[in-house]
């Protein structure tokens, strides 16, 4: 017995796509447009982090005196924010095991985004931001492939019946 059908999932992995691909307008929006995080106007000149840990080590040394918001959102936002992106991929690119693809990707997407921070004027290009991000991608990889694997037992389980 097949769970799914060859069309259902045919269905499911285009709807994945258009929701991959708004994601990553969004992810730029956010980090390029919104005012919220102060992009309504660059700098003057750009802003660079190539020490790795830096900003890190910054915003946990002075947690005591920066909002929970700050704190949160610059320790745990990318990986949050990347985490979808670490899901999406192996769906996107039809690759059920393609953790290096996935890696990858996610560090490639968000060296683009870094970049586009630093031609832009906006933001900070940041070593930290790339190393969270594509933990963020990780991590949303490591949760594609615990779905896949609940999936595959789920199914050889209602196969078997």
């Amino acid at each position: 017995m097949v769970l799914v059908t060859v069309e259902k999932k045919k269905l499911a992995r285009r709807g994945v796509k258009i929701l991959f691909y708004l994601y990553i307008v969004v992810i730029f929006y956010f980090v390029l447009l919104s005012e919220r995080y102060g992009r309504s106007t660059g700098y003057d000149t750009s802003h660079v982090n190539l020490v790795l840990f830096k900003e890190i080590n910054r915003f946990w040394r002075y947690r005591h005196l920066l909002s929970t918001e700050a704190v949160v959102t610059n320790l745990f936002g990318n990986i949050f924010a990347f985490s979808p992106f670490g899901f999406m991929i192996p769906i996107v690119i039809n690759k059920k095991k393609a953790f290096f693809r996935a890696v990858f990707a996610t560090f490639f997407f968000s060296l683009l985004i870094e970049t586009s921070q630093l031609i832009m004027k906006v933001g900070v290009f940041d070593v930290d931001d790339l190393l969270m991000n594509t933990i963020g991608g990780l991590i949303g990889y490591i949760g594609y492939r615990i779905m896949v694997a609940i999936y595959d037992v789920y199914d050889r389980k209602r196969a078997a019946k």
